[in-house]
């Protein structure tokens, strides 16, 4: 049996807005634009009879998870392999704090092919992924649902997409990726911005 995932990023919140690097630590509630990329999200998911949806579990993941499975009908499961990236020390500040007083390693963090570039007591690229494939994985082999979608975050699916050979480093608020799975093989179909 094919089964189909639909991984979505969260709706805008206040630290898009503003500049500043989210990660883990800032969990801010969706903005009014949010609701509405949510909104639309949900739009586009609503004839893709999705079953299951499964969220992180930051607040701005978990509200667009409730706006999309309000209109898919769907329950809704945290899931921690889903969560942003652990950016570290970085964590709070603006972009353009973390442009100044760590331009060499934000440049090799930006730019990584290899995954193993971190900021202090944050993850690499490469843990990211292996922790999203690893759920991906479990719900591909361990559930019936033939469509699920999952609310995640911009360099979560980032890191689905390098899995792919696809370079995209900003993901829009509100974008889906789309991935079939047929045992034991993974297919990249379309991302929709």
């Amino acid at each position: 049996m094919i089964k189909h995932f639909y991984i979505f990023r969260h709706g805008q919140c206040p630290f898009n807005v503003s500049g500043h690097i989210q990660g883990q630590r800032f969990n801010g509630n969706l903005t009014a634009e949010g609701r509405r990329q949510a909104a639309r999200t949900a739009e586009r998911l609503k004839d893709k009879h999705i079953t299951l949806i499964v969220s992180s579990p930051m607040k701005r993941a978990m509200q667009t998870a409730a706006i999309v499975a309000g209109r898919c009908g769907a329950p809704i499961l945290i899931d921690h392999r889903f969560i942003e990236v652990n950016m570290g020390i970085v964590e709070g500040m603006h972009i353009s704090a973390v442009e100044k007083n760590f331009t060499e390693l934000y440049d090799r963090w930006r730019h990584d092919k290899t995954g193993n570039v971190r900021f202090m007591f944050g993850e690499t690229k490469s843990e990211v992924r292996r922790r999203i494939l690893q759920g991906l994985n479990h719900y591909a082999e361990n559930t019936p649902h033939p469509n699920i979608g999952i609310s995640s975050h911009g360099i979560a699916i980032s890191q689905m997409l390098q899995h792919f050979n696809i370079n995209l480093c900003d993901i829009p608020n509100g974008a889906v990726l789309h991935l079939s799975y047929s045992s034991p093989n993974w297919q990249y179909q379309d991302f929709l911005s």
